[in-house]
């Protein structure tokens, strides 16, 4: 008995499933003799490439053609349908890729057809061919015969040279729908006899991922292992799949979210591969969605399809699948208890208009609130932070030692033209420390202005006037009260020698406070005593 993909190949462009656009064109070329010598065939495995190749060698060497429509009757057409016409050569590009099988080849270019118009030379999987091949059917390709034409088919277009697809014509092979391929198989079946259900087509059709011919091949396989009864539970049996009824009872499980259920059907599941349990499980959801079950909300579905799609991905990172399959229950259960946006605007909408009256009060306290607190505010925003405070800030936050240093031993003066003018009062310890972080002194002063600031450091003044103006003053009150007795003296005993009492007076008053330390002003009497000589006191 024939296979059912070898038996049911197509004969003719009308025949041909899911290529339209390829056998209009090629059926247009071969009507108006528009014909090209070379030709390229590219696409999916089982999509119809060597089918069109043979098709189209058999319109060429038709006795009635070039036709889009062989008769099928005469001698050339029934022995290309055999497969034993002399001129229409097959060669497999996998096993006859080296150099000297394309020599053979071009070698038979050179010879004319036997009974044909043409010689065709089919050359399948073409991207096998070694470089030094293709570099020897280059000239050939380009420039054959005029009675030779040649029929690339390839799966990978990609892997050829860029010379070789520059001098073909090249027409692409999609996948075939799903549609078209259940649609088939059925007339397959109802051709053979054979009893089925359509659930289990669709399975097989899914399961072939827009292959034609191993969808058949498939069917053949179904055939078999139902008994001639193809049913839904056999043909998943028969793959390996996770019954549909399964899946259904699954998804119902997640609406319910009854855990304790889903994780003994998680334990259940361990024996099936959770990669084709999750692909099962989005095409149930797919067929759910566009049969516009009301069970599921469109949200609902475009959560579930997001969580198993992120959960193929978790099952390529981590090594226990069968977790990840049940991270992805859980998190499909999760989903079911989210909200829609729509509903938290209308639940937002009815507390808003439950709660107007304490919305208005609590708005005027807050109102309150707000001017209490600009009234503390406000005095705040006028106060400005001097250059130096910012400087001091930062060598805080540099060091605290280092900024209670700061604060304690340098006066600041004024910052003026990009400088910042201090005296140091630091002694000891602190002026070590000082000394020590002078680097990073003047990395936060450039931090905290620019990076030509400078600082201007002083010694302190040293010490003026001001300090001793006390003493003196006191000293001099003292002097007075000296004056005051001298003149009493002098009153009461005018006789006694004058000369004698001063120099009691001026004893007593070396004696004081005035005299105990030499002041700066001792020291320019002392200068003037050099230059201009004692002082002479004179008697009246």
């Amino acid at each position: 008995m024939q296979a059912l993909a070898l038996k049911y190949r197509p004969k003719n462009y009308e025949e041909l499933i899911g290529q339209e656009s390829v056998s209009k064109s090629l059926s247009h070329a071969l009507d108006s003799k528009r014909l090209s010598h070379a030709y390229l065939f590219s696409g999916l495995r089982g999509s119809g490439k060597t089918s069109s190749a043979r098709i189209f060698a058999k319109a060429l060497v038709c006795e009635h053609g070039p036709t889009s429509k062989p008769c099928e009757v005469c001698a050339n057409c029934k022995m290309a349908n055999e497969s034993r016409h002399i001129d229409i050569i097959e060669m497999d590009g996998a096993s006859h890729r080296k150099i000297d099988d394309i020599r053979d080849l071009i070698e038979q270019t050179k010879y004319a057809p036997a009974v044909a118009r043409y010689k065709i030379f089919i050359i399948d999987e073409v991207h096998m061919l070694t470089k030094e091949a293709f570099n020897a059917l280059l000239k050939t390709l380009e420039e054959p015969p005029e009675y030779v034409k040649f029929i690339l088919a390839t799966t990978d277009p990609l892997k050829l040279p860029v010379t070789v697809l520059s001098r073909t014509q090249h027409f692409r092979f999609k996948p075939i729908a799903k549609n078209m391929v259940i649609k088939h198989l059925a007339y397959i079946l109802e051709n053979e006899g054979i009893q089925y259900e359509t659930p289990a087509l669709e399975i097989i059709a899914r399961s072939g991922s827009g292959s034609l011919r191993d969808s058949i091949t498939l069917l053949d396989q179904a055939i078999i292992f139902s008994s001639e009864n193809i049913t839904q539970s056999a043909v998943a049996s028969m793959l390996g799949l996770l019954d549909p009824s399964k899946i259904d009872e699954i998804l119902d499980i997640v609406l319910k979210q009854d855990r304790d259920r889903a994780i003994v059907v998680i334990k259940e599941l361990e024996n099936y591969d959770p990669e084709t349990i999750i692909d099962e499980m989005i095409a149930n959801i797919k067929n759910r969605f566009l049969a516009k079950e009301p069970k599921f909300s469109l949200l609902m579905y475009e959560r579930f399809f997001r969580i198993l799609s992120e959960a193929k991905g978790m099952l390529f990172v981590g090594a226990d699948s069968g977790f990840a399959l049940a991270m992805t229950l859980f998190l499909m259960m999760e989903a079911v208890n989210l909200r829609s946006i729509d509903d938290i605007i209308e639940s937002a909408k009815s507390l808003n208009s439950a709660d107007t009256d304490s919305q208005n009060v609590a708005k005027s306290n807050n109102q309150k609130e707000q001017d209490s607190i600009k009234a503390v505010i406000a005095p705040l925003d006028s106060i400005k932070i001097s250059p130096y405070d910012k400087f001091l800030s930062g060598i805080y936050d540099r060091d605290f030692d280092l900024g209670e240093c700061f604060k304690k031993d340098i006066e600041f003066i004024k910052f003026q033209d990009n400088t910042l003018f201090v005296i140091s009062h630091a002694k000891g310890a602190n002026k070590e420390l000082l000394r020590g972080a002078s680097k990073a002194i003047m990395s936060v002063l450039k931090a905290t202005f620019n990076q030509d600031t400078k600082i201007k450091i002083d010694p302190p003044k040293e010490e003026n006037a001001s300090e001793p103006t006390k003493d003196v003053s006191i000293n001099l009150d003292k002097d007075m009260q000296n004056l005051d007795k001298l003149n009493v003296l002098i009153s009461e005993d005018r006789g006694v020698d004058l000369k004698k009492k001063s120099s009691e007076l001026f004893n007593e008053l070396k004696n004081s406070n005035s005299f105990v330390k030499e002041s700066k002003e001792e020291s320019v009497l002392k200068e003037l005593e050099k230059l201009f000589g004692a002082p002479k006191v004179e008697d009246n």
